[in-house]
């Protein structure tokens, strides 16, 4: 099984407001750059839309190192989402798991690959980090664009 990094982020211009994700995925032997945007969303479901595509864009299972600034990603993946899952995707004051569609989606794409979740503190000068963060801020730039010359 052959090994890949990914870099993922999520940005929002007001929250709920456009927003963008990007992921970055670097193999031995290629390099993938996929960014999106949409035009009224959340900066949570555009970080975990991210790794969603992120993780469904590899054809074959893979051994992944999924780098995020988003503790709700990562603590949400790795602490939260098995508990929601036995509470039947209700969080302890009982009440529906906000982006269960997302968290879904992504449990279901993580669970084809052997995942480790790192946090990278946002804006800190990570180079992985902080190319996506570009990326996921040109894609609502280019959403922006389009919408203005319509």
């Amino acid at each position: 099984m052959s090994e890949v990094d990914i870099y993922t982020d999520g940005a929002c211009r007001g929250n709920p407001g456009p927003g963008g994700w990007a992921a970055v995925l670097r193999g031995t032997d290629y390099e993938k750059i996929l960014q999106g945007a949409e035009a009224e969303t959340t900066n949570n479901r555009m970080e975990l839309t991210a790794a969603v595509r992120a993780l469904d864009a590899l054809g074959q299972p893979r051994r992944v190192t999924l780098y995020t600034d988003s503790e709700y990603v990562q603590r949400g993946i790795s602490e939260w989402l098995p508990v929601w899952k036995t509470r039947g995707w209700k969080t302890a004051a009982r009440k529906p798991v906000k982006n269960q569609d997302l968290w879904q989606q992504l449990d279901a794409a993580a669970g084809r690959h052997v995942v480790k979740w790192r946090w990278v503190r946002g804006h800190a000068g990570n180079p992985g980090n902080e190319e996506v963060d570009r990326l996921a801020n040109a894609a609502i730039d280019d959403l922006l664009r389009v919408k203005s010359a319509e």
